[in-house]
């Protein structure tokens, strides 16, 4: 167990404005497991629903009728073969295909790029995890530069050999003070969850009510039978 690792209720109380986020963590049971989750301030990121297909995939769907949105409708988790993978936007359809085609992660994970959206300019985060003995997983994250250089920074950090109650958690966004700002580029993080039911009600909870969109836990192999907690419900 983690001993000078904050928890993720810590984590995430202290964070203002989370945004999106991936998590990857092994729970009390000895269980890992992908955790995926949207919080949104503005009408239009609350109108969101996670919804779940006959193919076993995971999307972001308008939670009302409405054009689709390249950056706030996507598909958040697809499983390629033995490889998960989960993440905050269009790029996750992107790498199980560069999966699928024969990529190891750390190249099928390259060439993204922040979303197009300044000031704020989004990091891209994705999650490439192998259904494997051992758990490993591999972190994706497209950022924009602290200066004025519009080339991505792009970090890859893999993670493997998770003790029951250790995690690693990415989120787009945390807030300076004063205005929305980038998040950490991956914090490693306590899970009191011992088990997958108690892993979803934490990262619940862990969230700032106002502004909970949705949460889902899920497995490698298992996305059709995702755990899924909304505000919103989601279309049918």
């Amino acid at each position: 167990m983690l001993r000078s690792v904050n928890g993720l209720n810590n984590v995430l109380a202290d964070n203002g404005y989370p945004g999106r986020g991936v998590l990857w963590c092994r729970t009390g049971d000895g269980d890992t497991l992908g955790g995926y989750f949207l919080t949104g301030r503005s009408p239009a990121s609350k109108a969101r629903a996670l919804h779940r297909t006959s193919e076993g995939t995971l999307l972001v769907a308008p939670s009302e009728p409405g054009a689709h949105d390249h950056l706030r409708h996507y598909v958040a988790a697809r499983q390629s073969g033995r490889w998960l993978v989960f993440g905050n936007g269009e790029q996750v359809a992107t790498v199980a295909d560069r999966l699928n085609s024969g990529e190891p992660p750390v190249v099928a994970l390259d060439g993204l790029d922040y979303e197009p959206d300044p000031p704020i300019f989004t990091p891209r985060l994705t999650v490439v995890a192998d259904g494997g003995p051992g758990g490993r997983a591999w972190f994706g994250a497209a950022r924009h530069s602290g200066g004025g250089r519009t080339a991505s920074n792009r970090l890859t950090v893999e993670v493997g050999g998770l003790e029951p109650g250790e995690g690693v958690l990415m989120t787009t966004y945390r807030p300076d003070g004063h205005a929305i700002a980038t998040g950490d580029p991956f914090t490693e993080v306590r899970v009191a969850a011992g088990d997958r039911g108690g892993l979803l009600d934490e990262l619940w909870a862990s969230l700032p009510p106002r502004l909970r969109i949705a949460a889902a836990v899920f497995s490698p192999g298992g996305l059709a039978e995702a755990d899924v907690r909304q505000v919103a419900p989601a279309r049918g």
